[in-house]
């Protein structure tokens, strides 16, 4: 039954990945219509597509202070309700200045979001099972982005106003996620290293570590005066001793986006045209990799606690290079007849599912110390979004000016670099105490 509630508590988390993951895509199939709407110019469009995301970057920038000063469960009541505005805004909006500032607030829901669930889930979970867990994080985004992919399949064979209803459901899980927070407990690392509370705390450890409860509780209160006897210091996650995770964290979440991952995402339905499939076609298409995308987190999270993190990145790796040089020669030869971009567009997302998908959240939540975890979340998913974000924005610049090979090709040259970055330098974290991570890492 006590591990039952660590399971419960997580996915009721984790729901906040699903409306992360469906409040990033659900744009993709609506961008055409609300173009052609309140016709937009090309800046606009770019503009309505990318304020998400730089209310995302907003987000995540801001994400660390509520969750360390209001805790982890209060912060996420703020995310759900943002959720159901965002949905509620968009789809009801009558001009498009209101558009933007509820797609921005949005926005802000998911950077918020990227920063303090998986920060939640990994410090509620055991140590065998906490890849898993705070993979349950990137499972949802990526059911989230399924999801969304076909609403907007359904919910496009209803009129001109479809656009609306494809923004507006998103109400619904937005209204379940906000009700379910309320059952879920603070973190016990959060009570103990911000509040002091540390008979709540202990009660809490007693659910998630029945037999070691007491151990959890001393290490947790040691790892706070071994990294930081100087208190002050200890608090800036740039004051030198914490260099190590925070160069992991940003290179982590810079090659995250520079796999052009979130091009895909979004301009999936464009791309496919780009090739020559139908309009129709291209938003089927984008269903099939939504479900690559789901099958294959599903598949990471079996994984993820047994082989590791690092290995799983090293196999992603490779998929990545040649999927991604694969659509790049086919753009470069310009032979488009048959399904060639949609296949390896899919052999892509099942290699970054099952790699990058999978690990970042986890491993970002992971390699900092408890004291500058939130920090330290803030800086990789920051990182993360603000690539995201200048993607997003340029791709189609790009890939108007240079062509599909040329921008296909640099997103594998970066996937090469990705490589040697995992093979030479990550460190694995499977397994062990979240304290011991710290140590290991900002220690030696």
């Amino acid at each position: 039954m006590k591990k039952n509630s660590v399971l419960a508590w997580s996915i009721v988390v984790a729901l906040g990945g699903f409306l992360f993951g469906f409040d990033t895509a659900v744009i993709s199939g609506a961008e055409k219509s609300i173009q052609q709407y309140w016709n937009l110019s090309v800046f606009e469009h770019g503009l309505t597509i990318s304020i998400a995301l730089i209310g995302t970057v907003i987000g995540s920038l801001l994400g660390s202070r509520p969750s360390d000063k209001f805790g982890r469960k209060n912060t996420l009541y703020f995310v759900a309700v943002v959720y159901l505005l965002s949905s509620l805004g968009t789809a009801m909006a009558d001009n498009w200045y209101v558009f933007l500032v509820f797609r921005f607030l949005g926005g802000l829901g998911v950077g918020t979001s990227s920063v303090t669930a998986p920060i939640y889930i990994s410090e509620i979970s055991p140590a065998d099972r906490r890849g898993r867990l705070v993979g349950l994080f990137q499972f949802n985004v990526v059911l989230g982005i399924l999801i969304s992919y076909l609403s907007n399949y359904l919910i496009s064979q209803g009129g001109e106003s479809s656009w609306r209803w494809m923004l507006g459901v998103q109400a619904a899980p937005s209204l379940v996620f906000l009700i379910l927070i309320k059952f879920i407990p603070e973190s016990p690392r959060w009570l103990i290293l911000k509040k002091g509370a540390t008979e709540k705390a202990l009660a809490i450890l007693r659910i998630i570590n029945p037999l070691n409860c007491e151990e959890e509780l001393a290490s947790i209160k040691r790892s706070e005066t071994k990294l930081g006897e100087s208190s002050k210091s200890s608090e800036s996650l740039f004051s030198g001793q914490y260099s190590k995770p925070v160069i992991f964290a940003v290179l982590f979440a810079f090659f995250n986006q520079v796999s052009g991952i979130n091009a895909i995402i979004y301009y999936a339905p464009r791309i496919f045209e780009m090739a020559g499939l139908g309009a129709h076609s291209s938003l089927l298409s984008t269903v099939g990799i939504g479900l690559i995308n789901f099958a294959f987190t599903l598949l990471a999270l079996n994984f993820i606690d047994k082989v590791g993190r690092r290995v799983l990145m090293l196999i992603g790796s490779f998929g990545l290079i040649a999927s991604l040089f694969l659509v790049a020669f086919t753009f470069y030869t310009e032979r488009f007849s048959g399904m060639a971009i949609p296949i390896y567009m899919m052999v892509f997302i099942a290699f970054f599912a099952f790699s990058q998908g999978a690990v970042i959240w986890v491993f970002i939540s992971e390699i900092f110390p408890n004291q500058v975890r939130a920090k330290g979340q803030t800086l990789g998913s920051s990182t993360h979004w603000v690539m995201a974000a200048l993607v997003a924005f340029y791709f189609p610049y790009f890939a108007e000016t240079f062509g599909g090979a040329a921008t296909f090709s640099f997103f594998g040259a970066m996937m090469v670099l990705q490589l040697l970055f995992v093979w030479r330098f990550m460190p694995e974290t499977k397994g062990k105490s979240l304290e011991s991570i710290g140590d290991n890492i900002v220690l030696h």
